[in-house]
């Protein structure tokens, strides 16, 4: 496991936070948030590899190799 970026990404509740295919951390409402819509929350891009990323507690993208 790797840290990929030096971008912290702050969360709020009610939001799961995923890395989109164009490379960039978005956040998208949970179902029982009414009225919240999908938006980037990153500004760094992440060159994609072939592996799982994630988002760590800390708010770093994380990678694992496969």
């Amino acid at each position: 496991m790797a840290k990929v970026n030096n971008e912290k990404i702050v969360r709020k509740p009610g939001y799961l936070y995923y890395l989109g295919k164009d490379g960039y951390v978005w956040a998208t409402p949970m179902k029982h948030l009414k009225g919240g819509s999908k938006h980037r929350v990153g500004t760094e891009k992440v060159e994609r590899k072939n592996g799982m990323y994630w988002i760590s507690k800390e708010g770093y993208v994380e990678f694992k190799a496969r």
